[in-house]
């Protein structure tokens, strides 16, 4: 191709992931370097996502887009991890991934942040897993990698509780990557998944926990199967005081009743009362509201 007339904008579009390109593709594609800066100045028709990496259109680059610049920036060998690869793993609860990514990259690599790319290099790297093409730390390494990002307990509890409740990974594997990648970050998740591995699933049961050891009363079992005298299964409890048939039902509006769980609470409370086990059942509980934490930068790990 000679140099200076350029592609068109369909082979530059067909050479791109989504519209994100390498600027030195864009110059072996037949633009010069200056072109390529020139377009992704203020109100020129590209823009520059990452260094060395082009978004060839204007307006707010897509989720996808900020994935694909990410992996381009890191390099061959960069998985994504942290909040958005659990998010793409089937984890449906905690804080949102917001537009701060998280990479793994090797640790001989220099990588640096960018405005919407953490850079975490390891002597560690994970297997990929991949999907929808994307390669991503596994389940437990991304929580553990995830959580690190975290200071407030609630929303590592719901996103760690919700990962084990699915069956997508064990408790067990949680605490083996936070042991495997050394402490910074680490004490708050540690804490967590012990609450994890000693029952709790939500952050209403988190809060439960806590207000309950501060009141000096009998320690309850938590998350425990009840069954009657004759050994029919009445339901799972909350918590549960054995000596006096009481169960406490920790309520929360975002994710222990929503329309498809209403019946299946009901049914269970009514269980409960035919078998002459008393229910406490306070008003359900709102989670917090979502906030943007502040992220230290990434470090060598």
């Amino acid at each position: 191709m000679r140099r200076g007339s350029g592609p068109d904008r369909a082979a530059l579009w067909a050479a791109s992931r989504g519209g994100v390109i390498a600027a030195r593709v864009l110059v072996e594609m037949g633009l010069s370097e200056s072109t390529v800066y020139r377009r992704c100045r203020d109100g020129g028709p590209w823009q520059r996502l990452a260094p060395g990496i082009v978004l060839l259109c204007t307006g707010e680059p897509t989720e996808d887009q900020l994935v694909t610049a990410a992996l381009l920036h890191g390099g061959p060998r960069a998985v994504l991890t942290g909040l958005a690869a659990c998010l793409r793993q089937g984890v449906r609860r905690g804080p949102p991934a917001g537009r701060k990514l998280q990479l793994l990259v090797p640790d001989d690599r220099q990588v640096r942040h960018t405005w919407f790319v953490r850079v975490d290099r390891t002597r560690h790297m994970p297997v990929a897993v991949r999907r929808g093409g994307v390669p991503l730390a596994p389940l437990p390494r991304a929580l553990a990698d995830g959580s690190r990002t975290l200071r407030d307990e609630r929303e590592i509890a719901e996103l760690f509780s919700d990962a084990v409740q699915r069956g997508l990974c064990t408790v067990a594997e949680i605490a083996d990557e936070l042991d495997a990648h050394g402490q910074h970050g680490s004490a708050t998740p540690r804490r967590v998944v012990r609450a994890v591995r000693d029952g709790i699933r939500s952050a209403a049961e988190l809060d439960a926990q806590k207000l309950w050891a501060r009141s000096g009363l009998p320690e309850p079992l938590w998350n425990v199967a009840v069954h009657d005298g004759s050994g029919r299964f009445l339901g799972v409890a909350d918590a549960w005081w054995d000596d006096v048939a009481l169960a406490w039902e920790i309520n929360s509006i975002a994710w222990h009743l929503k329309p498809a769980d209403y019946a299946r609470e009901q049914a269970k409370s009514a269980r409960f009362a035919a078998a002459g086990a008393q229910a406490l059942r306070p008003p359900p509980c709102s989670p917090p509201p979502s906030r943007r934490t502040p992220r230290a930068p990434g470090g060598r790990r």
